[in-house]
């Protein structure tokens, strides 16, 4: 096996690539922005020239956001009600809108995540 062929079947550090994927940089230099609108990837990077186009975020990123956001408002949920038992629209208002907010926060940020993700494991075709 050649030095050339080795690198490339080796995996790339994985905690670097992931934190530069949730500051929604490119997982391969943490400069280049790694989206150019909410949601579309660039196919490179526009300062080391990574090719991006490989990436399949695919539905994984709003599987992700649904989980956490729904953990965290579960909880919140339980809390608010036990401790506070605020009127049901204001629970509901309240919640509805911490919701979509977290969502609208996170989603972006476990695409970059999911993109850092495949570049570090080498997966189709990175």
């Amino acid at each position: 096996m050649t030095q050339d062929t080795l690198a490339e079947t080796q995996d790339r550090p994985l905690k670097p690539a992931i934190v530069k994927g949730l500051r929604l940089r490119c997982p391969n230099c943490g400069e280049g922005k790694l989206l150019h609108s909410y949601l579309k990837v660039n196919t490179e990077c526009s300062e080391c020239g990574q090719d991006l186009s490989h990436q399949r975020a695919d539905d994984g990123p709003a599987y992700l956001t649904i989980l956490i956001v729904g953990h965290i408002l579960g909880f919140a949920l339980h809390i608010l009600f036990v401790h506070f038992r605020p009127d049901p629209w204001t629970l509901a208002l309240t919640l509805s809108v911490i919701t979509v907010s977290a969502s609208l926060f996170m989603l972006p940020r476990m695409k970059g995540l999911v993109v850092a993700y495949q570049w570090a494991k080498r997966m189709h075709g990175f």
